[in-house]
């Protein structure tokens, strides 16, 4: 009886985990594909740092950014951690991180599965303080 009981928590379980991962599949963000055009604007100090156009094929903001060697950081099981934007590095010190938004709303995903479609503008901007 016991061991039954685990066996049916296991079966439970990867039951969970399956219907758990078809939903990511099914809802989760999708990349667009074909050629895109969108622009890469970054803030630091409340003044433009740079702003760039990018001539892009691929589906997720991440591809787009490090085709132009415009980020770096640390990768994470959540995707890329970004720590540098376009030369300018984050200064855990001072509490400084990076907020990137989309035709002027906060993302709420990692530039690793944020889609991108043609005529985005995306804008990184270096912010202090948690």
């Amino acid at each position: 009886m016991k061991n039954r009981k685990i066996w049916l928590g296991v079966i439970a379980l990867f039951a969970a985990v399956a219907v758990l991962m078809s939903v990511y599949y099914f809802l989760g963000p999708k990349g667009v594909s074909g050629s895109k055009e969108i622009t890469f604007t970054v803030m630091v100090d409340d003044k433009e740092q740079g702003k760039h156009t990018i001539q892009t094929d691929e589906e997720f903001l991440r591809g787009a950014l490090e085709q132009e060697k415009l980020v770096a950081g640390d990768e994470s099981e959540t995707g890329l951690f970004v720590k540098t934007v376009d030369g300018v590095t984050a200064d855990e010190s001072k509490q400084q991180w990076w907020c990137f938004s989309k035709n002027g709303e906060d993302l709420m995903t990692g530039v690793d599965v944020t889609p991108i479609e043609d005529g985005d503008a995306f804008t990184a901007t270096l912010k202090e303080g948690w």
